[in-house]
């Protein structure tokens, strides 16, 4: 009789820390659609003072962290990140993981972001880390396209890799989707501003298959919400052109996010007082994001020492 009270004890208890987890996370991050005032102004809690116009021209359409990237929205020239440098080279950028070969390149930025993320996954036993690839230029691509055919590789200019925000990660123990380094990714990589690109389950969405080696950065807040609503990044800028404008808080920190339409140069008013970003979608328009006073660059530090 008592093994059989202590065993239901133990489920109640069990069950009482699943419940609290998944209404503390849900507590931590909300979306909300919000309405612009008459003059674009994001965020009308502020006045007119607060505020300073930016002219948006159509390049920047193709510029940033967002861009889509595909089969049908090539790479622009100006969409290609000024800070690409060869790890090799930069042996303190290479903390931690090992490189396939000499010649893997990455924007320098995305690089100790990378490395920030893989120092904690070391904190948790995670630590046989590689970059298999990086960045490629157009001539690689190409290269690679003639050897691999279409069903392993994209055309040049239609391929992340010619970014320099992505990458593809592998371990030095077994393949990615049994490794610990794998699964470690796609339980955490969020949380450092990185999205796991290309589903398992978004085959359909993406039209690439299962790749649990490549990472692409997008910065918070936009990898929590698309890993709180499970989008990919397709569907991800497909909500912000519905919603126009968003408002999430993520641990007591509220960010802004608004999309715009760019058909020719334009004009919009970004908060004078707070730190904002901009990038183009690859489509149609930009994406503005309005930080809260208070930034982190992971979700880690957002959380404290939880």
């Amino acid at each position: 009789m008592k093994k059989w009270g202590f065993l239901l004890f133990l489920v109640l208890c069990l069950s009482f820390a699943f419940v609290n987890n998944e209404s503390f996370f849900q507590d931590k991050v909300e979306v909300q659609r919000y309405e612009k005032n008459n003059n674009d102004q994001l965020d009308n809690r502020e006045t007119s003072e607060s505020f300073q116009k930016i002219e948006i021209t159509k390049e920047m359409v193709f510029q940033g962290n967002l861009l889509l990237v595909n089969n049908e929205y090539p790479i622009h020239q100006e969409s290609i990140t000024s800070d690409v440098v060869n790890l090799f080279t930069h042996k303190e950028l290479t903390k931690g993981y090992g490189l396939l070969d000499n010649e893997i390149k990455l924007s320098e930025d995305i690089a100790h972001k990378f490395s920030a993320m893989i120092a904690a996954a070391e904190k948790e036993g995670v630590r046989h880390f590689t970059i298999n690839s990086g960045f490629r230029d157009f001539d690689e691509q190409n290269a690679l396209y003639q050897e691999m055919g279409s069903d392993y590789a994209l055309p040049a200019g239609h391929s992340e890799h010619n970014l320099g925000l992505s990458l593809d990660v592998g371990s030095t123990q077994m393949k990615m989707d049994e490794a610990p380094e794998g699964k470690w990714l796609e339980k955490n990589a969020w949380k450092y501003g990185f999205i796991l690109r290309y589903p398992k389950d978004k085959t359909e969405v993406t039209g690439i298959q299962y790749e649990p080696w490549h990472i692409r950065y997008v910065g918070l807040p936009h990898s929590v919400i698309m890993e709180e609503k499970n989008f990919a990044l397709e569907e991800y800028l497909e909500f912000l052109k519905e919603q126009k404008s968003i408002s999430t808080t993520i641990y007591g920190e509220k960010y802004e996010i608004s999309y715009y339409p760019i058909t020719k140069d334009t004009t919009i008013q970004v908060p004078s007082n707070l730190r904002w970003e901009i990038s183009g979608n690859n489509m149609d328009g930009v994406i503005v994001t309005v930080f809260p006073r208070t930034t982190h660059t992971t979700l880690k530090e957002a959380r404290g020492s939880e």
